[in-house]
């Protein structure tokens, strides 16, 4: 009965697609938890590299069974248009997808509340990905969400489309007129028609499939430190990212997960605002960014680049329970050198070993760094740990120390044969 739940261990981007997609190997299922179209994971097969933001990275493995729950909120073009995107890649997913009925859906107006909000927020913008999942998300727990189920239902439809037309009228100014129930309601009808194929009882799909011994991943997206609780809150995604947000996610219990495995990168990025203590702002930051190709594959904003944050590390190995590290991205830091790993905080002139819980604190932490040797040559060859320079088996030993969790894999570029195992951690 393996259920292994994979989370993102700094702000995301951290390369959950390819680790997805390694583990889904021999996964029979692979569900999503959380997050909407604001995610983007970016898988290489061969020559093709495939974008997702909806679907779960197990959709390029052919015969693996993929499903969003009722944590996902889901905006139908967006998936309708994924899905044609990946058929057209050559991965066909006839009779493999599966869309949780509970699952929210994002509107136009969700949108449009979004842009007005984050104008009137100034140099206090969240620095969100204009997905519109924050104010989804805001209905859901406002209880005047409107879900997948609902778009099969005309009249429950209506209703709940002129009950949100109606609140949205004058806090935020008047909407546009193509925001109006009746400019949506015919478009999220044809929605739910098309999406009633895909409908399946999430919950009860996995609870089955476990109990028949398939095995089971579990994907978030985003990562631990855009996590609402347990992030940089305010400057966070809109829902829960870390291992316990998987559950209420899809709808299992605790006590059907076999294993967690958190991933980071060799190094730290971040999209939008909110506080990064390792960040470079000039200089290396910037050759850090053009040599991993940091730009968001949702947005294509630039990323913000730093050094690897251990005391970060150590948080989402504690709230998430990990049990093994995969580290992405190492040949990014071929011919960088000294690497520089922060090992503390100084935060008003005290050493701290921990991130620190109030985020006005965290804001004035600085970093504490130790310096490592670096490396000169290509690594993107190498499959064995014998194979890495010994600086970089040094560097990875001490990210491994620091944060408190042994490693299982390294990747050492975007293909899926790039991988270093240092343990084997698919399901068998």
């Amino acid at each position: 009965m393996p259920c292994q739940i994979v989370v993102g261990a700094q702000w995301g981007d951290e390369g959950k697609g390819k680790i997805v997609d390694l583990l889904a190997e021999r996964a029979q299922v692979v569900a999503r938890y959380q997050g909407g179209a604001n995610a983007g994971h970016t898988v290489v097969v061969g020559d093709a590299t495939v974008i997702l933001h909806l679907l779960p990275s197990g959709a390029l493995r052919p015969g693996v069974r993929c499903l969003l729950g009722n944590g996902v909120v889901l905006q139908p073009r967006a998936f309708f248009e994924e899905v044609a995107a990946v058929e057209r890649a050559g991965f066909p997913l006839a009779g493999r997808l599966g869309v949780s009925p509970a699952a929210h859906v994002t509107f136009p107006y969700h949108r449009w509340l979004e842009r007005v909000e984050e104008a009137a927020l100034g140099e206090r913008r969240i620095g969100t990905a204009g997905r519109a999942i924050g104010p989804t998300y805001r209905d859901k727990t406002g209880r005047v969400g409107i879900r997948v189920a609902d778009l099969l239902h005309p009249e429950r439809l209506r209703a709940r489309l002129e009950a949100r037309w109606e609140a949205l009228r004058g806090p935020a100014g008047e909407p546009p007129a193509d925001l109006a129930p009746a400019a949506l309601l015919a478009e999220h009808l044809d929605y739910g028609r098309r999406l009633k194929p895909y409908l399946a009882d999430v919950s009860q799909e996995l609870d089955a499939a476990l109990a028949r011994g398939q095995n089971v991943l579990l994907e978030g997206a985003q990562g631990t430190l855009l996590d609402l609780d347990h992030g940089t809150y305010p400057y966070v995604t809109s829902s829960s990212a870390v291992a316990g947000g998987a559950l209420a996610g899809v709808g299992l219990g605790p006590t059907r997960v076999s294993s967690v495995l958190g991933v980071a990168k060799a190094y730290c990025t971040r999209v939008g605002n909110g506080p990064f203590p390792t960040e470079l702002r000039e200089g290396l930051g910037d050759t850090l960014r053009e040599l991993g190709a940091e730009y968001g594959a949702t947005t294509g904003r630039a990323r913000r680049c730093g050094w690897f944050d251990a005391p970060a590390a150590r948080h989402a190995v504690r709230v998430n329970g990990l049990e093994l590290l995969a580290v992405t991205k190492l040949d990014v830091l071929e011919g960088l050198s000294p690497l520089r790993i922060c090992r503390a905080y100084r935060v008003d002139g005290r050493e701290r070993a921990e991130m620190p819980a109030d985020m006005e604190a965290f804001e004035r932490a600085e970093p504490v760094y130790e310096d490592w040797e670096g490396w000169s040559g290509p690594i993107s060859g190498a499959r064995r740990w014998e194979e890495l320079p010994r600086a970089a088996q040094r560097y990875l030993d001490r990210l491994s120390e620091l944060s408190g969790v042994p490693l299982c894999l390294v990747s050492v570029g975007s293909e899926r044969d790039a991988t270093v195992w240092l343990r084997d951690a698919r399901m068998r």
